[in-house]
């Protein structure tokens, strides 16, 4: 009999996918979207702030919860996890801002009548990513179909990077994942840019992302300036877009001013440590050198601001 499964990470109901294992998942996150047959699928998370305002609001939500010390910033659906019944539950073990926290899934598991098996994964590095997909194969004993589609996801990166690796016109670049307070992108998202063939400014491989300051970016005056706020999707970027635009030094950007500023779609792809990491690095690359790779993202992955 093959597992019951709960995802409660985007990322790893996409690796579930991705391996053809759509079958045995009976539950996901709220945030648990893509493929789209998924959303059929019992929610078994809810967060305790509202996740539809705008990036500065959310995070004054996120800090005063904290501050107090109210609690997670998610809740888990215990009635609904036990009838469900899961034999596995994959959830994360990085941030408790973007997703339940790994200490409340265990509390929640133990009470379970039959304890699932928890693989908890934690990626810093688009490597991690192989080491994921490893881990959840070997949980649903699907190992060979692993490998087949590790392999197929690294080819796509080895097109690009054989193509990169001899370029020397490489633009650089500023990656923002939060407008109000700005971050910049850390993680996985600064060796994707070296890949896709750009230098990266803020942000460091393998790293949490940081805190970042206005005069910063304007100090640095990147190439190309591109906006992936956490779980943003583009018309939601797009509406914020005015107030970063009105800070002082905005319209002398060399990106501004060569119209390289660029909205990505943070929520389907740059935040999310599943199969399209790959699709994020093809976004790069074809935002930093659209001669070269004309993947054809434009419009659906990414758009140019309009300013």
């Amino acid at each position: 009999m093959s597992q019951r499964v709960l995802s409660l990470l985007p990322a790893a109901t996409e690796i579930v996918c991705a391996l053809g294992a759509r079958d045995r998942l009976v539950g996901r996150s709220h945030e648990c979207d893509f493929p789209a047959g998924v959303r059929t699928l019992p929610s078994c998370t809810n967060p305790r702030f509202d996740v539809a305002g705008a990036s500065g609001e959310i995070h004054r939500q996120v800090t005063a919860q904290f501050k107090a010390s109210s609690g997670p910033l998610y809740s888990l659906n215990s009635p609904l996890i036990r009838d469900l019944c899961p034999d596995v539950i994959l959830t994360q073990a990085q941030c408790e801002v973007c997703a339940v926290s790994l200490a409340e899934v265990g509390q929640v598991a133990a009470k379970l009548f039959r304890p699932p098996k928890i693989v908890a994964l934690s990626p810093v590095r688009l490597a991690d990513l192989w080491s994921d997909f490893t881990s959840i194969a070997a949980s649903l004993a699907l190992e060979d179909r692993a490998k087949e589609t590790v392999r197929a996801l690294k080819n796509r990166c080895v097109d690009i990077l054989m193509k990169t690796a001899l370029m020397t016109n490489r633009p650089t670049v500023a990656c923002v994942e939060w407008l109000d307070p700005l971050m910049a992108s850390g993680n996985w998202v600064p060796e994707l840019v070296v890949f896709a063939g750009g230098v990266n400014l803020f942000g460091k491989a393998g790293e949490h992302s940081s805190w970042m300051k206005w005069e910063e970016i304007v100090a640095r005056n990147p190439d190309v300036l591109v906006l992936m706020p956490c779980g943003f999707d583009i018309a939601r970027t797009r509406r914020e877009l005015g107030a970063l635009a009105s800070r002082p030094g905005w319209k002398q950007l060399r990106a501004v001013k060569s119209s390289r500023v660029v909205i990505a779609d943070g929520g389907q792809f740059f935040n999310r440590p599943g199969p399209r990491l790959v699709n994020s690095l093809e976004i790069l690359a074809e935002v930093l050198h659209p001669g070269v790779f004309p993947f054809g993202y434009e419009g659906r992955g990414w758009e140019f601001a309009r300013m």
